[in-house]
C-alpha cells in the first residue's frame, strides 16, 4: 500500500494544456474517484500516475518516492482498463497467471497468487473457461484478478464498469466497495458517472477543464459545493438554478428577490452587497410543492419511477427549468399551475462567478 502526493502537476501536448496546476493528496488505503465530464482530464490524470503518459511539469510521488521518471513497470502499480483486454485463446487461469510467468514468478507462486484473486472474486470456478465463455461481468473481474495477483500497492481503475449493463452496473460498483474493504490498498477509480462516484468513493475529485474544483467527501461535495459546476454536476437529477438579485444581507441569511417573490437562503452573504446578480440552488428533493410558496411554475411533464416520480416544470428565473421529486401518487398535469416552497436551511447561493456562499443555520424567520 502506499499514499500519494500530486504537486502543480501539469500536462501539455505541444501547446496545448490539458491539465494544470493538480495539487492533491491521496492517503495510504484511500479509495479515491476521479470525477467530471468528458475531456475533463481525469483518465489522462489516472495515465500520467500510471506512467503511461509522461508528466509536463511539477511532480508526482508514491510512497514518498519521486515517480516522474520511474518507468511504469516499477511503479507498484496495477491498472484495469475500460476493456477488458484478455487474451481469447487462453483460460482464465492463464490469462491471470500470464504476468507473473512474464516476471518469472515460479510455478507454486504463480498458482497460489492466482487462486487466492480468484476466489476473492469469486471466480475460482471458472478457472478452465476461456474469455468467449464468460458474461461481461466475470470478464471484469478476471481483468481486476490479473491486477489483483501482482499485488500492487496502488490500484487505478479507467472507467471498469462502462461496457456493462444497468443492473450488472449496480452489481459491480457493490463488489469494488468489498473489494476495497478486503484488500485495504489505495485505488484511484476514474469515471464520468457521479452514482458511482458517490456510492464507491472515501474522497471525490471533481474535474472540469483540466483543473480540481473540489476535492471532498460524497457528503461534503453534496451538501457544501464549493461552486456551482459541483452543485451541478453532482447529483441527480442535477440542482435546480434560480436566477435572482439580493435584496437584503442578515447575519445568517440573504434575501433574494427572484421573479415571483422573495426567497430565504440560509448562507454568509458578507462578501455580497445589494443589487449583486446571485443564483439560487435548490435540489429536487428539497423543493416542496406548497400552497403557500414563492415561486410559481407550470408544469411540463411527470416521469413516474415507482416509489416517487419528478415533475418538470417551467419559471421565469429558470433558464434551464425546474425537476422537482414527488410521491409517486401525486399527480400533476400539463399546463397546470404549481407553487413550491424551500426550506431557506436547504437552499445553495451562488455569486455572478459562480462561488458558493458558505451555507450556515438560519435561527429565525427574517
Amino acid at each position: 500500500m502506499a499514499s500519494m502526493t500530486l504537486r502543480d502537476v501539469q500536462k501539455s501536448y505541444e501547446s496545448v494544456e490539458v491539465l494544470r496546476n493538480i495539487n492533491l493528496d491521496i492517503a495510504d488505503g484511500e479509495f479515491v474517484v476521479f470525477v467530471g465530464p468528458s475531456g475533463c482530464g481525469k483518465s489522462t490524470l489516472l495515465r500520467m500516475i500510471a506512467g503511461l503518459e509522461e508528466i509536463t511539469g511539477g511532480e508526482l510521488q508514491i510512497g514518498g518516492t519521486r515517480m516522474n521518471d520511474v518507468p511504469a513497470s516499477k511503479r507498484g502499480i496495477a491498472m484495469v482498463f475500460q476493456s477488458y483486454a484478455l487474451y481469447p485463446h487462453m483460460t482464465l487461469y492463464n490469462n491471470m497467471a500470464f504476468g507473473l510467468k512474464i516476471a518469472g514468478k515460479s510455478r507454486e507462486e504463480i498458482d497460489v497468487a492466482v487462486k487466492h484473486a480468484a476466489k476473492i472474486l469469486h471466480i475460482d470456478h471458472l478457472l478452465d473457461r476461456k474469455p468467449k465463455a464468460l458474461s461481461g461481468g466475470q470478464r471484469q473481474r478476471v481483468a481486476i484478478g490479473r491486477a489483483i495477483t501482482r499485488e500492487p500497492s496502488v490500484f487505478l481503475f479507467d472507467e471498469p464498469l462502462s461496457n456493462l449493463d444497468a443492473a450488472l452496473r449496480v452489481k459491480m460498483r457493490l463488489e469494488f466497495a468489498k473489494l476495497h474493504d478486503d484488500l485495504k490498498t489505495t485505488m484511484i477509480y476514474v469515471t464520468h458517472d457521479q452514482v458511482e462516484a458517490m456510492t464507491l468513493a472515501d474522497k471525490i475529485v471533481v474535474l472540469s477543464a483540466g483543473r480540481i474544483e473540489q476535492v471532498g467527501s460524497p457528503h461534503t461535495l453534496y451538501h457544501h459545493p464549493a461552486n456551482r459546476f459541483v452543485a451541478g454536476f453532482i447529483g441527480s437529477p442535477k440542482m435546480n438554478f434560480i436566477e435572482g438579485e439580493v435584496a437584503g444581507i442578515g447575519p445568517d441569511h440573504v434575501k433574494v428577490q427572484l421573479a415571483g417573490g422573495v426567497q430565504l437562503v440560509a448562507v454568509d452573504g458578507s462578501g455580497l452587497k445589494v443589487g449583486d446578480k446571485v443564483t439560487v440552488g435548490i435540489r429536487p428533493e428539497h423543493v416542496a410543492i406548497d400552497g403557500a410558496g414563492q415561486i410559481q411554475a407550470t408544469v411540463t411533464a411527470q416521469e413516474s419511477l415507482g416509489d416517487h416520480a419528478f415533475v418538470y416544470a417551467t419559471y421565469a428565473g429558470a433558464p434551464d427549468g425546474l425537476i422537482l421529486r414527488v410521491p409517486d401518487e401525486d399527480e400533476y398535469v400539463h399546463g397546470s399551475t404549481v407553487q413550491l416552497y424551500a426550506d431557506p436551511n436547504r437552499c445553495h447561493l451562488f455569486a455572478a462567478d459562480g462561488s458558493a456562499c458558505p451555507r450556515v443555520k438560519l435561527q429565525a424567520a427574517a
